[in-house]
């Protein structure tokens, strides 16, 4: 059989669980479209089941589709932007990512939680949720369930920031753009922090989009730094480690939107051929995930998401008493 017939029902079985998923956030727009389609894919996983003809097809979409959207998000990103922060806010958001990564891999270990939770954990929380969990994913290819808790832990905690950020802006201090970039290097998803920004103003929310889009602009060179340590590790040494294509493209789609030549109209058309790729990827390793075998994994995953929000917020804290003073 052709390849591309063998591949095409998994396809769309993937395409149907990110319509419906993408449907239920139109309808409701408070439910993240990506946490759906892998709480969608599980549901199918375990109340019902996944027949063999789709298993090619969900392979797919889980590896290549997902690599696409990681570079289609490169286009939200433009070089000016980030620039315009300054010298010594750049290295703030860039001390608070790598605080917050480095941080979060020692309490996994401490916590006695596998290699590959902790890394997806970690690189979730300190760049941009589930959209960096799913790049990470691309070079390490964890098992499922590791996926499963990270996207959990992320969407608990970034929606946890909605509602207990915004009352905490007058008693530590913060006028809007301060908060603005507080929120912006220390919640983890795009839209939640629009969400959480949003509460004081516009002023506040343009700061918090473009702290945070910077952050998401490192989503390349942490991701390199993990498939270098990744090939070295499962080759022995004997391979020279080489940088995903993937994020080659990433950073060429960055290039591209920074030149200034893609309409509003595109750029919204890629923005939602990404969300359509990502929600079929995410919807692909949602069938993969056994609820039976979550239970075993226990309550450390949760300490440890915890842990890493509490630690990416006191970090982000400091640095916006330092960079917007």
């Amino acid at each position: 059989m052709p390849r591309s017939l063998a591949i095409a029902p998994g396809l769309v079985l993937a395409a149907g669980g990110a319509a419906v998923s993408l449907a239920a956030h139109r309808a409701v727009p408070g439910l993240p479209p990506l946490v759906l389609c892998v709480g969608l894919g599980i549901l199918v996983a375990n109340l019902a089941h996944v027949p063999g003809w789709a298993t090619a097809g969900l392979s797919v979409a889980g590896g290549t589709l997902l690599r696409a959207g990681v570079v289609l998000l490169g286009f939200d990103l433009v070089f000016p932007d980030i620039l315009a922060l300054g010298l010594r806010a750049l290295a703030i958001v860039v001390g608070v990512v790598a605080v917050t990564f480095a941080g979060t891999l020692w309490a996994g270990r401490k916590l006695g939680l596998s290699a590959n939770l902790s890394l997806l954990v970690a690189t979730g929380f300190s760049i941009c949720g589930v959209s960096a969990i799913a790049a990470a994913n691309g070079v390490i290819d964890a098992d499922e369930d590791e996926v499963t808790f990270a996207v959990a832990l992320v969407t608990l905690c970034g929606t946890l920031a909605i509602v207990t950020l915004p009352p905490l802006r007058e008693p530590l201090g913060l006028d809007p753009e301060a908060y603005g970039a507080w929120v912006g290097a220390g919640v983890h998803d795009v839209a939640q922090v629009v969400a959480t920004s949003s509460t004081a103003g516009s002023a506040a929310l343009a700061t918090a989009v473009v702290v945070k889009l910077t952050r998401v602009m490192l989503l390349a060179p942490l991701v390199a730094v993990i498939a270098v340590r990744h090939a070295r590790s499962t080759s022995g040494g004997s391979r020279a480690p080489v940088v995903p294509p993937f994020i080659i493209l990433f950073l060429a789609a960055i290039g591209v939107a920074s030149l200034g030549v893609l309409s509003d109209g595109t750029i919204d058309a890629i923005d939602a051929l990404r969300t359509v790729l990502l929600g079929m990827a995410l919807f692909a390793l949602g069938t993969r995930v056994r609820l039976e075998r979550l239970v075993h994994i226990g309550a450390r995953p949760l300490a440890l998401g915890l842990a890493s929000w509490a630690l990416i917020a006191a970090v982000a804290y400091a640095g916006v008493r330092i960079g917007w003073a």
